[in-house]
């Protein structure tokens, strides 16, 4: 019988926002999953130094982690029956192990969009930037309303393997916001909740009506907040930016509006609501009374919304253009207090590639989104050096917190739960090109920006996906 793969990786501090573990100790993985982890683990293995491969931190640093390709992923060993005969061993010190991130919305173009990205690039992406489940929008190319699309997407996600590359379904059919799909049958065939994507349900009946129709099955619906009418022909934030630009203005209200709506909608129908991407100070106030008042709403936010603000876009950055669009200083610090707080549960890449035509256009006519894979974890962790959160409290959101909203079991440092891990040094200090971005789209929002973090390596049902430099 072949020899499983088997890696210990020791000395590392350990972080699991899960659990709120926090120690320095090793992670010992056998196939697929996690067989043990604690302090001092490694030293079951210091009677047997020839029957290891010992490599040090900083050839991880300088080369990425090396580990044996994955073998026998079925039969795991217990803990206490380790045949300790041929671990590879990483020594981490100096590092952070964590669960690999869970992004639970990123806008995939797909393959059938290839001048802007592939399945395979967007993998290949998310893995360098330490995810390791990803959930892509139901407003691909073609939209994701239907078993048939549903199934290919999923078949296709399996066959690349580097990441979880799940799904969410369309609400409505073609996502124009009128007659509900068959989200019973999309439910039962792998999907993991439903949006009409960046499209806001404008009628309030139709979406109370599929919020009747997800409780059935305590499925989740998730939201895109902005009411069409107030946000009118708006290209940008409202505000001063926008009138010395002479760019027509979003009020924040478009979005806080909606949000009062949609939480109104799911306490009547005692179903579970997800907000998408909210961005204004209103909206989290709203979110934080319906919380308390046990209305079943999550909601999320993506860096961008506590890293920038609207002057981003001064000189026509058409970059910077994202839906809802980067608000006000005032609405910035919100964001962070609702992280502070816990009213946000999820940090999302909000990963939307856009070719240069799609971009290099009048502010007006150009597309809205940014790619985000590369960059979530390493903005995230800026509000950690800037003592905004812990270094548990910044992980959270990107880990256990998305995973129990999808109900999924991943996000968290357990045994016998998948081993999905990330090894990163929080004070590695590196400059983006974006010429270097895995994603075969260029138009990041932090191009040549210094960040202070980097995930060195990403392992994914215990196999090395990624590492710096490869």
């Amino acid at each position: 019988m072949r020899q499983k793969n088997r890696t210990l990786y020791k000395n590392a501090r350990l972080l699991d926002p899960a659990t709120g573990l926090d120690i320095i100790g090793d992670v010992l993985v056998e196939g697929m999953l996690i067989s043990d982890f604690g302090a001092n683990l490694h030293q079951t293995l210091s009677s047997q130094p020839e029957k290891i491969s010992d490599i040090s931190a900083s050839e991880l640093r300088r080369n990425g982690v090396g580990l044996t390709p994955m073998t026998d992923a079925e039969n795991v060993a217990q803990p206490n029956s380790r045949d300790l005969m041929g671990w590879d061993i990483v020594d981490c010190t100096g590092l952070c192990l964590a669960p690999a991130l869970v992004d639970m919305r990123a806008y995939l173009s797909g393959d059938n969009e290839r001048h802007k990205e592939t399945l395979e690039t967007a993998c290949n992406s998310a893995v360098a930037g330490g995810i390791g489940t990803v959930v892509a929008s139901s407003d691909s190319n073609p939209i994701i309303d239907n078993t048939a699309v549903l199934d290919t997407f999923l078949r296709r996600g399996r066959e690349i393997g580097t990441v979880s590359l799940l799904s969410y379904a369309a609400i409505t059919k073609n996502i124009e916001g009128e007659h509900l799909t068959d989200m019973g049958t999309l439910y039962s065939s792998g999907c993991v909740g439903f949006m009409d994507g960046q499209r806001a349900i404008q009628n309030p009946r139709v979406l109370l009506n599929a919020m009747k129709y997800a409780k059935f099955f305590n499925g989740l619906v998730l939201h895109h907040p902005a009411d069409a009418l107030l946000a009118g022909s708006g290209v940008m934030n409202q505000g001063l930016t926008a009138t010395k630009l002479g760019l027509g203005g979003i009020p924040p209200i478009a979005e806080s509006m909606m949000v009062e709506r949609d939480i109104a909608l799911a306490e009547a129908s005692g179903a579970r609501l997800h907000l998408c991407h909210l961005s204004t100070a209103k909206s989290f106030n709203a979110v934080r009374r319906a919380k308390k008042r046990g209305v079943k709403v999550t909601c999320d936010t993506a860096p961008h919304y506590f890293a920038l603000t609207e002057e981003a876009v001064l000189g026509y950055r058409t970059f910077a253009k994202v839906n809802p669009p980067l608000r006000s200083e005032t609405d910035r610090l919100a964001v962070i207090a609702a992280l502070q707080d816990g009213t946000i549960d999820a940090i999302v890449s909000d990963h939307c590639p856009q070719d240069q035509d799609s971009k290099r256009v009048p502010f007006a006519q150009a597309a809205n989104g940014a790619v985000g894979f590369e960059t979530l974890f390493a903005v995230t962790l800026g509000l950690v050096h800037q003592q905004k959160l812990s270094l548990l409290e910044a992980l959270k959101p990107l880990t256990c917190a998305p995973a129990d909203i999808l109900r999924l079991k991943v996000g968290r440092i357990a045994r016998r739960h998948a081993a999905d891990l990330i090894l990163f040094d929080p004070n590695h200090v590196w400059t983006l090109d974006p010429a270097h971005l895995k994603s075969k789209s260029k138009n990041t929002l932090f191009g040549e920006h210094t960040f202070k973090g980097r995930v060195l390596a990403t392992i994914k049902a215990g196999k090395k996906v990624y590492s710096v430099g490869e």
